[in-house]
C-alpha cells in the first residue's frame, strides 16, 4: 500500500463528520501501486476481511465497494459473483461508482497505530503536521502490520526502509511476532 486513510463516501451529506454522517458509509480509501498488487488481489483482501452476507444494522457499517471505472466494476462484480458462488450465500455488497471521499477526524486515522505510544510519540514528532502523518506511506504499512496484514518476514525485510528508531523498531518487532 501507498496510503490508507479512512473516510466518508456514498452520501449527498455536504461534509460529514462522525458524529453527522449523514448517508454516508464509513470507508477506507486505498493508494496502491499497481505494478505491486493488482486491484483483484485488494478484493480478494475485502472479501476475506468481512462478512459480506449480513446486512449492516445501519448505513454507516453498509459493506460497499467503490468503483472509479469500468473494469473496477466488472471485477468488481465478477468477484462478488464468485465469492456468493463458493460460500452458496447471498452477497449483500453494494458495488457503486466512487463519490466525493470525505476524510474524516484525525483520530480516527491510523487506528491501530495510535494504540502503541512508543510508536506514535516517534510518528508525531516525524509528522507534526496531521495531514502529513495520514499521508504517510510509512505510517499505513506500519498501521496495517499492527493490524494483522503482513507477515513477519515481510515487516523484518522491508523495516529498515520505514524510518523508525531502533526502539520502535523492537517495539513493532515484539507486537507482530506476539500476533503470530
Amino acid at each position: 500500500m501507498i496510503r490508507t486513510r479512512v473516510g466518508y463516501a456514498g452520501g449527498t451529506t455536504q461534509n460529514p463528520t462522525y458524529h453527522n454522517l449523514g448517508d454516508h458509509t464509513e470507508t477506507v480509501q486505498v493508494d496502491y501501486d499497481p505494478a505491486l498488487i493488482s486491484y483483484q488481489e485488494l478484493l480478494d483482501v475485502f472479501w476475506a476481511g468481512h462478512d459480506p452476507t449480513r446486512a449492516a444494522w445501519s448505513r454507516q457499517y453498509a459493506s460497499i465497494i467503490f468503483y472509479h471505472d469500468e473494469e473496477q466494476r466488472r471485477l468488481a462484480q465478477a468477484s462478488a459473483e464468485r465469492y456468493a458462488t463458493e460460500c452458496d450465500c447471498r452477497v449483500v455488497t453494494e458495488i457503486v461508482p466512487v463519490t466525493t471521499f470525505y476524510l474524516a477526524e484525525d483520530y480516527h486515522q491510523k487506528y491501530r497505530l495510535r494504540q502503541s505510544s512508543v510508536l506514535m510519540d516517534e510518528f508525531a514528532a516525524r509528522y507534526p503536521d496531521p495531514a502529513d502523518f495520514v499521508d504517510s506511506t510509512a505510517a499505513a504499512r506500519v498501521n496495517g502490520y499492527l493490524g494483522g496484514y503482513g507477515t513477519l518476514a515481510a515487516l523484518q525485510a522491508e523495516i529498515d526502509g520505514l524510518g523508525l528508531s531502533p526502539q520502535a523498531q523492537e517495539v513493532l518487532l515484539d507486537i507482530v511476532a506476539q500476533r503470530r
